[in-house]
């Protein structure tokens, strides 16, 4: 940081740390030993009263962030954060010795310090340590915001996370979740068998979602790549190569805008099981959110703003037939495209150049259908032209195998009977690459080599892909997906 950048506390600090070289301490500290964490003593020994631990004489050493202070006389109190939970510490000048009780008063909120000693009660009764040695670890030369508080400004809290998760208790509790959901995710696929892989993040080929991408240049093989809008296209080539149930939880990029459920970067999970179809997955993503919820939060049960959302027991319904009756038109009786046209311009659908008959019912479902759907439901009856790796529905070729699950009025997973017919393949890749022409920036490109793949065979197979964040989004009550990434994309300050 510029020296004319400085401000009065942060000089005041810079020259606190001089001090402390001058004392012959290191202002910014090294390996320190630890016998326990904050969380673990409050765990193991708030049960016991104050005699108790009088008489247990536990002694402790532990390490963290100053976040209260307060001195009187020869003696003091800090809180110390650590790992997220909170600990007192008393401290006496007779206690720690006339030169360390000095370094404990030069002490500012924010810096890093170690302690020892034996667990106690004070007169309210709060589980302490009292402590025998106090030593400085790390100055910290920006003080917290707000006096520990918090910050205030949202944009600021993201921009700066290694702030925000220092003073705001439900950013961390956010963070630990995300890991828990993670992880339940994967007990809950590893428990059905499936193998997690990892695929290229760099993609010669778009392909495997409609999105925009963001691209790039690998300068040794001279090539552009994309960073991957998906991780379908790979995953299904080791359904080909024999690795029956496989899935990948990784990050996804697409080159598009920013609101409370989008951000360019962001993570699912894809999974993609052999010999199975729709009717699998329907089942498959109903147990797996059911199970991931009562892993971390022990019930079925969701609180989202004023909403109960119960993950258990989904509705099932067509697009079609949920178009239907929000506007009383059905799209099972449109025959011509202008038709459908001229319905589209009479309820004010946006339209594109390349827009089908299919096209325009998404259009009808986003405006009038998505954001009624609350609790969990399975759409299902999606357009071929929407959907170019999807099975063409046998009963209805103009539509596919293919569902979508909406919850609270956004899309949580995409699942399909996966299109394993290289001839019928290569033909969707084909209008896909009319599309494009056309001006559609997100259609899908020819994928020779996935054709390639598909006609060694690849068994029947059923897939699916859930939104990570917006799941987290879900459990943790958190209206804004930047709030449930630590590292979100923002805006350079001017």
């Amino acid at each position: 940081m510029p020296e004319n950048d400085i401000n009065e506390q942060q000089q005041i600090r810079r020259e606190k740390a001089k001090e402390l070289k001058e004392l012959g301490i290191d202002p910014f500290g090294s390996r320190y030993e630890r016998t326990h964490h904050a969380l673990d003593i409050i765990t193991l020994y708030d049960k016991y009263n104050h005699d108790e631990l009088e008489e247990l004489n536990k002694e402790v050493t532990v390490a963290g962030r100053i976040v209260l202070k307060r001195v009187q006389g020869k003696a003091g109190f800090i809180n110390i954060l650590d790992q997220g939970s909170k600990i007192q510490v008393y401290l006496r000048q007779n206690l720690i010795g006339d030169f360390n009780f000095d370094i404990f008063k030069r002490s500012d909120l924010g810096d890093i310090v170690g302690i020892k000693g034996t667990l106690f009660r004070t007169r309210t009764n709060e589980l302490t340590i009292k402590a025998s040695e106090f030593t400085h670890l790390t100055k910290a030369l920006t003080p917290l915001p707000d006096k520990f508080h918090g910050l205030q400004d949202k944009e600021e809290a993201r921009r700066r996370r290694y702030v925000d998760l220092i003073v705001n208790e439900n950013s961390r509790e956010i963070a630990i979740k995300r890991t828990k959901i993670i992880r339940a995710f994967q007990h809950y696929f590893d428990s059905k068998g499936f193998i997690e892989v990892e695929t290229p993040v760099l993609q010669p080929i778009l392909g495997g979602a409609s999105a925009r991408p963001f691209i790039t240049h690998h300068n040794t093989l001279d090539m552009d790549f994309y960073l991957r809008i998906a991780t379908e296209l790979p995953l299904k080539r080791l359904i080909v190569g024999g690795i029956d149930r496989v899935y990948e939880i990784g990050r996804l990029f697409r080159n598009e805008g920013i609101d409370a459920t989008h951000n360019p970067e962001f993570t699912t999970i894809e999974a993609y099981m052999a010999y199975a179809d729709l009717s699998d997955m329907i089942i498959l993503i109903e147990e797996c959110l059911s199970s991931v919820a009562m892993e971390v939060l022990g019930t079925h049960e969701v609180t989202f703003g004023d909403k109960k959302i119960i993950l258990k027991d989904f509705k099932k319904a067509h697009m079609v037939d949920l178009i239907n009756e929000q506007t009383n038109i059905n799209f099972f009786n449109i025959k011509s495209l202008d038709e459908a046209l001229a319905l589209a311009k009479e309820h004010e659908i946006e339209l594109k150049n390349h827009f089908t008959i299919g096209h325009i019912i998404e259009g009808f479902f986003d405006k009038y259908v998505e954001d009624t759907l609350i609790q969990p439901t399975i759409v299902y009856g999606h357009p071929i032209e929407i959907s170019p790796l999807a099975k063409k529905d046998p009963k209805d070729p103009r539509f596919t195998e293919r569902f979508e699950l909406f919850i609270n009025g956004s899309e949580y997973a995409n699942s399909f009977s996966e299109l394993n017919d290289p001839i019928d393949q290569k033909e969707r890749f084909e209008a896909q690459l009319k599309l494009r022409d056309q001006g559609d920036l997100e259609a899908n490109e020819m994928d020779v080599d996935y054709i390639e793949a598909l006609e060694y065979g690849m068994p029947p197979t059923g897939g699916i892909g859930i939104g990570i964040d917006r799941f987290v989004m879900l459990l943790t009550n958190t209206p804004n997906i930047r709030d449930v990434i630590l590292f979100p994309h923002a805006r350079e300050k001017k």
